[in-house]
């Protein structure tokens, strides 16, 4: 055998050896650390740690005065109480819960009937005529000032959103051009 047909040989045998253990790894099904679980958890607040609901149970929306936007609105003694009766009426039902998230799991799996369907269909129409008889009472305990105040805070916060909106456009419009443009980095931004 030649020394040319030896090294033709050694690279095939290499090449085919490279290529047998890249498809083997694309096979090999990809398991998840009991820790990736356990973040999820804790996010959620449902393992140990306080997780994004700071150990308060209110998650990320609540906030104070039940999360109904009344953050810095100056409330009397009694507007608290009667937001706290409120909220302690409406509670969350745990079993419909629980039922919303078994129908979402069958969903991402794929297993989801019409009548899960149709039962989600139902329950966000009762969150949502809920979710507006309770606006109605906590508006009814609100003062015309105070409702004022929410109005223009809510009027800033539309405004807000409208200018972060226009600058994640811009930004995508840049990189767009950029890309075109075939360059990788940002141009570097003037020193303040």
């Amino acid at each position: 055998m030649s020394l040319r047909s030896k090294f033709f040989s050694g690279v095939a045998v290499a090449v085919a050896a490279t290529a047998f253990s890249v498809a083997g790894i694309a096979q090999e099904k990809v398991e998840r650390s009991p820790e990736a679980g356990q973040k999820k958890e804790r996010m959620r607040g449902e393992g140990f740690g306080k997780g994004m609901r700071d150990g308060h149970g209110k998650g990320m929306r609540g906030g104070k005065h039940g999360g109904f936007g009344l953050r810095g609105i100056e409330l009397t003694e009694a507007q608290k109480e009667q937001l706290k009766a409120i909220r302690e009426a409406n509670k969350p039902d745990p079993a419909i819960r629980e039922e919303m998230k078994t129908i979402m799991m069958a969903r991402r799996d794929g297993t989801i009937t019409e009548e899960q369907k149709a039962r989600v269909q139902t329950l966000r129409a009762q969150q949502m005529e809920k979710a507006q008889a309770v606006r109605a009472q906590v508006d009814a305990i609100l003062t015309p000032e105070q409702k004022q105040q929410i109005e223009t805070r809510k009027q800033e916060m539309r405004q807000k959103m409208e200018e972060r909106r226009q600058q994640w456009q811009q930004r995508r419009e840049e990189f767009k051009q950029r890309k075109e443009a075939g360059e990788t980095k940002p141009a570097e931004k003037p020193a303040i």
